[in-house]
């Protein structure tokens, strides 16, 4: 009765990969070069970890975590746009 529950509750395909291109989205956010490809590659890597989950309470609490880190990254990506450089970075800059 327990892993009945616990399936109902693991998110679908659909709402996974809706939550990968929101933390992508939201990396694009951050105007900082640094800090923009370090958050894609966190989310990147987050979900290459979380590929091999099998356990469906272990893929909900990595959802769950997924869509707390979502909401932080989008507050940081507000807070970033307030203090943004008006100098590029030296990887943003085109000859």
């Amino acid at each position: 009765m327990a892993s009945a529950a616990a399936a109902a509750a693991a998110p679908s395909k659909p709402e996974v990969l809706a939550l990968l291109r929101s933390l992508l989205r939201t990396a694009r956010e951050f105007h900082d070069y640094n800090v923009r490809e370090y958050t894609k590659r966190r989310v990147l890597d987050g979900f290459r970890l979380s590929k091999g989950l099998a356990d469906p309470s272990a893929i909900a609490a990595a959802f769950a975590d997924g869509k707390s880190q979502l909401e932080v990254a989008r507050r940081q990506a507000v807070v970033y746009s307030l203090y943004a450089p008006e100098v590029k970075s030296v990887m943003e800059v085109q000859r």
